[in-house]
C-alpha cells in the first residue's frame, strides 16, 4: 500500500529556515520518509496548495530553495476537492481554516495511508474525518 505524507502550515514554515524552532523535527520526519522510498515503499510527500499559500511558500523565491529540493508535490484545490473542503468546513465550523479543510479533503480523497505532519492535531484529526490518517505532532 502506498503512503501519502501531508504537511500543514507549521510544517511548511519550519522548512523555510534552519533557525525555525521546528526545522530539525520536520527534517527528521522527512528523512524517515526518504528511507522508506529507498526501500521501495511508495511514499509521496504533498502539500495542499492552500497550505502553501498560507505558509507563504513561493516556489520562485530563493528563500524556499531547501523546500523546493525536497520533491514535495502540490495537491491542487480543484472543484471536487474544494467541494469536499467546503463540506468539512461547513460541518466543523469556521474555526477550521480553509487550508486545514483542504488538507482534510485531500486526506479523505486518496486511497492510501495518510500521515499528516502538523502543529494542530485536533483540527487536522477533525478535518481528516474517516480517512486512515496518522497524525504526527511537531
Amino acid at each position: 500500500m502506498s503512503r501519502l505524507v501531508l504537511l500543514d502550515n507549521e510544517a511548511v514554515r519550519a522548512l523555510s529556515s534552519a533557525r525555525h524552532p521546528k526545522h530539525r523535527k520536520v527534517i527528521s520526519h522527512l528523512q524517515v520518509i526518504t528511507t522508506r522510498r529507498k526501500r521501495s515503499r511508495s511514499t509521496t510527500v504533498g502539500v495542499p496548495t492552500s497550505v502553501r499559500v498560507e505558509a507563504g511558500w513561493d516556489r520562485r523565491n530563493q528563500a524556499w530553495a531547501l523546500a523546493n529540493r525536497l520533491g514535495i508535490t502540490d495537491m491542487a484545490l480543484d472543484q471536487t476537492v474544494a467541494d469536499v473542503a467546503a463540506e468539512i468546513r461547513n460541518g466543523l465550523g469556521t474555526h477550521i481554516s480553509v487550508a486545514d479543510a483542504h488538507l482534510g479533503a485531500v486526506a479523505q480523497g486518496v486511497d492510501s495511508e495518510v500521515t499528516v505532519i502538523t502543529n494542530d492535531p485536533e483540527d487536522i484529526t477533525a478535518a481528516a474525518g474517516s480517512a486512515r490518517a496518522t497524525i504526527v505532532r511537531i
